[in-house]
């Protein structure tokens, strides 16, 4: 039998030629570009600027734009685009993201004239870079000082043609007065701004105390503050973990007002991460979705005024209530993450804000440092070419004789040296004087400054030697910018006690009057003042209405059973019905227990310490229970062991400020009519109580607990008792409309 051919497919064996392990791809291939993006893209550095931020601004220096009038954007982006290559839009973006116009920044390093868009919108678009014009701010003095003076290194640019600097020397911690936002890969920075003054003042609490505490820094830097302003809900122990961890969240608040002239709400400032379209729009969709019935109309109102939105109402609207909903459903209330990922030295570190300052300080340190040795030189050589022409003062005739008889032009400096003995550069610095400055004026008048030049020199080696003087520099020039270029706080710091405590629910319904009805078999009904009015109510055969008020829809109910269980629901959770129908059969609405029935119910808002249930049993016991025994840290539906469950409940009446009227029947034929300060308070809400109607031993319960006085008729009267226990009065003789 012929053996089968094999033929190999060259397409496989090319594949699995070239086959690549996972690891090797991510170090070789994929390693490089996330780096890439980490470190010279996304994320800034100690000077508080990312590389666009950095080759901008250093571009703009050397056009002469800290000093020059303002020059069209587009010169500036084509300028910058020696140093970044990466495409003139994504440079214009950069750059309006810094100017004045834009209002991104507390300290604009922009001084900017045309439209720049708003930080605040995302769709009002900027005007294109040829029809703009910018210079630098004079605030920019504070980033380029120390710059000629060799304070940081100079790096090629990406085709080696000129030099750019690595970081800016600037003068205050730059990295936490401008906010900073950034996604790399694997990771990401957002870094929001702080006040000029309060990061100056902490600074300078760092210089002078390396172990400066948290508490301290966060008495001196209060919280972050914003170019729009707005408000922080403040919580200390929030703000403590973003100090020392440099990650966390606070919760920001729109600021507005209420107009009643013109019954509208101003919004005057947002947070810093929400924009006026995203709030328009939820505002919007909430008016026709029913949830904001308050507000006819919403509108954009910015003018040359600045920011404004505003929101017409309705003549009845409660401006209160439509800022929570507002500040519930939209973002006028928005939270900002901070994530303070920066570079130090290259490598990305999560800072806290007292290590971000120290890191600064240690920077300021060398960039102080290498400005003064470069001082030093500067000076060091003056000083040496002026004591080479002090040295020609005693003989100028034999200076200008030695230069004139010299031949050469190349022997003139070693014929000056050798006849002075002098150095070479102090001989070609005399060489080089005009022949109009070889006079004993020009020359006494130069040499008088040799004195001070050696006490410059001198105090600048002090400094150099000394940690304390050079940090004391560093203080004198953070002192200056503060004073110089500081502004009060723009966002204002509340307390997290104003923040929107209501749930959801309790503020997206709409609030009317109405009345409540609770009948003795269990039936409950909501009607609008109306249907209470016009219409007939319908109950079963042998039904009667146990309980009613007149309200309206924001409360709560408290219902108590005869299995000592109170049941709490919400006025808004039943829908309104009509008079001639049944209502909810509450039992089966709350979901209550087998044979569980409801004794009475109460429309309450909130649990006032001052007030009362009474409790009366059908043993013909009673107590009262003050209303915080049943206070708890969250909203309960059902509170189990609400009372007593040794006996059955036959009523409960709520007792406000003042004692009430309760008329207590038993099934025996007696009734009683008593204060309900008579009844004693208990401390322990499950206290059996104390015997309220006396009873017989066998077949008698008391049936009926009410304080419907004007229901019962007035020979309710002449059951009044005034001290207990009693035996109550005959009924025998006596009508009651039940």
């Amino acid at each position: 039998m012929a053996k089968k051919k094999v033929i190999e497919n060259p397409i496989e064996n090319e594949a699995a030629a070239t086959i690549q392990p996972i690891t090797e791809t991510l170090e070789k291939n994929y390693m490089p570009y996330a780096m890439s993006v980490i470190v010279s893209r996304a994320l800034p550095e100690i000077d508080g600027f990312k590389p666009a931020h950095r080759k901008l601004l250093y571009t703009m220096y050397e056009m002469g734009l800290l000093t020059k009038q303002k020059t069209k954007s587009a010169n500036i982006v084509g300028q910058t685009m020696r140093l970044n290559p990466h495409g003139d839009s994504s440079i214009y973006e950069t750059m309006v993201r810094l100017t004045k116009g834009h209002e991104a920044l507390l300290h604009p390093f922009i001084d900017s004239k045309g439209s720049f868009g708003k930080h605040y919108s995302r769709d009002m678009a900027y005007a294109a870079s040829r029809y703009t014009e910018a210079k630098l701010d004079d605030f920019c003095h504070e980033l380029f000082s120390g710059i000629d003076k060799d304070a940081v290194d100079f790096v090629p640019n990406y085709d080696n043609t000129m030099e750019e600097p690595s970081l800016l020397p600037t003068t205050f911690p730059n990295i936490l007065v401008s906010p900073n936002l950034g996604i790399a890969v694997g990771m990401a920075c957002s870094i929001c701004s702080f006040n000029l003054n309060e990061i100056c003042d902490g600074t300078i609490a760092l210089l002078k105390n390396p172990n400066t505490t948290i508490d301290r820094m966060l008495d001196i830097v209060k919280a972050p503050d914003f170019p729009g302003g707005a408000q922080i809900l403040y919580d200390r122990e929030q703000m403590r973990k973003i100090y020392e961890s440099g990650s966390g969240s606070f919760k920001m608040r729109a600021k507005y007002e209420y107009v009643k002239k013109n019954s509208c709400i101003d919004i005057l400032e947002i947070p810093y991460s929400s924009s006026i379209e995203a709030i328009m729009k939820k505002a919007t969709d909430m008016i026709k979705s029913g949830k904001l019935r308050e507000v006819t109309d919403v509108r954009d109102a910015i003018d040359l005024n600045g920011f404004k939105l505003t929101f017409d109402l309705k003549k009845d609207a409660d401006p209160e209530l439509v800022m929570k909903k507002l500040f519930t459903m939209t973002e006028l209330e928005n939270n900002f993450d901070c994530n303070f990922n920066i570079l130090v030295d290259g490598t990305p570190m999560q800072l806290g804000i007292r290590e971000i300052l120290n890191e600064w300080i240690k920077f300021r340190v060398k960039c102080v440092t290498r400005e003064l040795t470069f001082e030093l030189g500067k000076k060091e050589h003056k000083l040496e070419l002026l004591r080479g022409l002090a040295a020609i003062l005693l003989d100028i005739d034999k200076a200008i004789r030695i230069i004139r008889n010299t031949e050469r032009e190349e022997d003139v400096v070693p014929n000056l040296a050798a006849g002075f003995n002098l150095t070479k550069i102090q001989a070609e610095y005399i060489a080089d004087i005009k022949l109009r400055n070889l006079n004993r004026q020009y020359i006494i008048n130069r040499v008088e400054e040799i004195s001070e030049l050696e006490k410059q020199i001198a105090d600048i080696k002090e400094t150099l030697r000394d940690e304390i003087k050079l940090k004391g520099t560093i203080i004198s020039k953070l002192q200056e910018v503060k004073k110089k270029y500081g502004k009060p706080r723009k966002t204002e710091i509340i307390s997290k006690e104003g923040e929107l405590s209501e749930a959801k629910e309790d503020i997206f319904f709409e609030n009317y009057n109405c009345r409540l009805i609770l009948t003795k078999g269990g039936y409950f009904k909501k009607l609008s003042v109306q249907a209470a009015r016009a219409e007939e109510h319908k109950l079963k055969d042998g039904d009667f209405v146990l309980y009613q008020e007149d309200t309206d829809n924001r409360g709560d109910i408290l219902f108590f059973t005869d299995k000592g269980q109170i049941y709490r629901a919400k006025v808004n959770d039943f829908e309104l019905t009509k008079a001639s129908q049944m209502g909810d059969y509450v039992p089966t609405k709350l979901g209550m227990e087998d044979g569980e029935r409801v004794v009475a119910c109460k429309m309450i808002y909130d649990l006032n310490p001052n007030h009362h249930m009474v409790y009366i049993f059908e043993n013909g016991k009673g107590l009262r229970v003050n209303l915080s025994a049943y206070e708890a840290k969250t909203r309960r539906r059902k509170i189990a062991s609400a009372y007593s469950s040794e006996s059955a409940l036959a009523g409960a009446v709520y007792e406000g400020d003042k004692p009430v009227n309760l008329f207590i029947r038993s099934d025996g034929g007696r009734g009683m009519l008593i204060k309900s300060s008579l009844i004693p308070v208990k401390a322990t809400r499950t206290a059996g109580g104390i015997q309220i109607m006396k009873l017989p031993k066998k077949g008698v319960k008391v049936d009926l607990v009410t304080d419907r006085i004007d229901d019962i008729g007035q020979d309710a009267l002449k059951c009044k008792k005034l001290a207990l226990p009693s035996n109550g009065s005959l009924l025998d003789q006596l009508t009651f409309n039940f």
